[in-house]
């Protein structure tokens, strides 16, 4: 079994595509960073359970690669680094930095979306890895007018800020690399949150000047209907158009590319039909705010007489002027041609206050990734075997058998059985696997504690088995050993 490498998997769109693709079937491995507050497994644990709450199913998990981009070999230890090797060889590179103005060639975004990019590169070629999803932006286009092709990328176009300029370097990094076989690059627009919900994990763009809105709004006394009467001045004329796409719908067409090869190797426009005008925007502000009594003065037209709350305002969005710039027309041609039954949503009044509804009511704020422990421990109970896997997981006379274990707590992993006993473990599903076995984690939980045997199991259709029916007596083995070991007190 090849895995997929994704990386940015805990980012929004990060999170869509982890569920839409592994629904779709992709064995995933994900590369994510520890935070103060959770180690990466937990923090891809968090997101899966959400998932199976949403679906009300469980899935299967990814495997969990603690690293990060910004460092050279992704900041894997020699097992990850042997383990990406022998078993990924298609990478989705998805992680980014949307920090629009950098502080020096160093820092953000020069660091992740440069320099990660070419340490992305980097494990690629030296994991043989050819097959390469890269995900641009729509923006790569910088200042231009007009009609912007997929094929189009540097053109000598100027560019708004630190961030355009970021991803056309990276993504003429990644046309020139030459260890790729295939190169597919996904340029999402202005992603915003769920369309059906409203459901968003991260504040940019129109999120950022909505939270300023609401910030602003705070300094007045609401009147009757809950709103407070604010004026502010916009530097637009109101027929500005932005193009904003929700991620459910960029996460689903990107998924059917990435699952379709005869999609591969061309450059997608993830951008909508019908942009949204500025003076739209404006009335979302009003509405779901209170932020009435909006001027549109227009781009380059000096703002005379403002006053002390719009000069706070204007302050709050600074970074962001270059955001409300005319956009130009994206051509979509391959997007339509490979995904015609996945047209963009129609971002009208409705779907905008959801969105902004849903931004206000949280407070402009993430779930905490606070770790969620889950009942049974599957890979505390695998890690004896782990820790005492060999190299490279490996037996002329042995068994290869995947488990997956889906739900919270699950995941995959593969074990050599021989002569009776499991000899070897290591993460993932080997594509030596003669067999593989799945099953929840209340169904692993009976097995390795002995309650249930494996053939019961089986036959009452608890433990699913694919492949080599053969390999039922080693499938047994691996539980007993397990059993054993949890009646002998070695798993905690």
């Amino acid at each position: 079994m090849s895995y997929a490498l994704l990386t940015g998997a805990t980012g929004l769109l990060g999170r869509y595509l982890i569920k839409d693709l592994t629904v779709a079937g992709v064995p995933l491995a994900v590369l994510v960073r520890p935070t103060r507050r959770a180690a990466a497994q937990h923090r891809v644990e968090n997101v899966m359970c959400y998932w199976d709450k949403v679906l009300g199913r469980s899935l299967p998990r990814p495997v969990v690669l603690e690293g990060d981009i910004t460092e050279p070999d992704l900041g894997l230890d020699a097992r990850s680094t042997r383990w990406v090797a022998e078993n990924c060889d298609t990478m989705l590179h998805n992680a980014a930095s949307l920090t629009f103005l950098s502080t020096g060639p160093n820092s953000e975004p020069w660091r992740s979306n440069l320099a990660g990019t070419r340490h992305v590169l980097e494990l690629c070629r030296n994991a043989r890895i050819r097959i390469f999803h890269h995900v641009s932006t729509a923006y790569v286009c910088g200042m231009r007018s007009g009609r912007i092709l997929e094929t189009d990328l540097d053109v000598g176009q100027k560019m708004s800020n630190d961030y355009e300029q970021s991803k056309v370097q990276a993504e003429k990094m990644v046309r020139s690399a030459d260890c790729l076989d295939s190169l597919t690059v996904h340029r999402p627009a202005i992603i915003i949150g769920d369309s059906t919900d409203g459901y968003t994990t991260t504040y940019h763009g129109f999120y950022a000047l909505l939270q300023a809105v609401a910030t602003l709004a705070q300094q007045f006394n609401v009147d009757a209907t809950g709103h407070a009467g604010v004026e502010g001045t916009f530097g637009v004329s109101g027929r500005e158009t932005k193009n904003l796409v929700p991620v459910d719908w960029v996460s689903a067409v990107m998924s059917h590319v990435i699952t379709n090869p005869e999609h591969h190797g061309k450059t997608y426009h993830l951008t909508p039909m019908h942009p949204v005008p500025s003076r739209l925007l404006a009335d979302i502000f009003e509405e779901s705010v209170g932020f009435y009594g909006v001027k549109l003065e227009g781009v380059g037209k000096p703002m005379s007489g403002l006053t002390e709350y719009e000069q706070l305002f204007c302050e709050l969005i600074s970074v962001y002027n270059s955001y409300w710039k005319d956009d130009p027309t994206f051509d979509s041609t391959n997007t339509r041609r490979a995904a015609p039954h996945l047209p963009c949503p129609h971002i009208d009044r409705k779907m905008l206050l959801r969105m902004a509804e849903y931004a206000i009511r949280v407070k402009f704020t993430a779930p905490r990734a606070k770790p969620i422990e889950p009942r049974f421990d599957v890979a505390g109970t695998l890690e004896p075997l782990l820790e005492t896997a060999t190299a490279q997981p490996s037996s002329e006379s042995g068994t290869f058998v995947g488990l997956r274990v889906t739900g919270h707590g699950g995941g995959d992993w593969t074990v050599v059985v021989a002569d009776g006993e499991v000899v070897a473990a290591d993460l993932g599903i080997n594509s030596r696997c003669a067999a593989v076995v799945e099953c929840d984690v209340d169904a692993f939980a009976a097995l390795a504690s002995g309650q249930v045997a494996a053939d019961q199991a089986i036959d009452q259709g608890d433990l699913q088995v694919s492949g080599d029916g053969r390999a039922r007596a080693d499938i047994a083995t691996l539980f007993i050993q397990l059993s054993e070991m949890s009646k002998s007190g070695e798993l905690a």
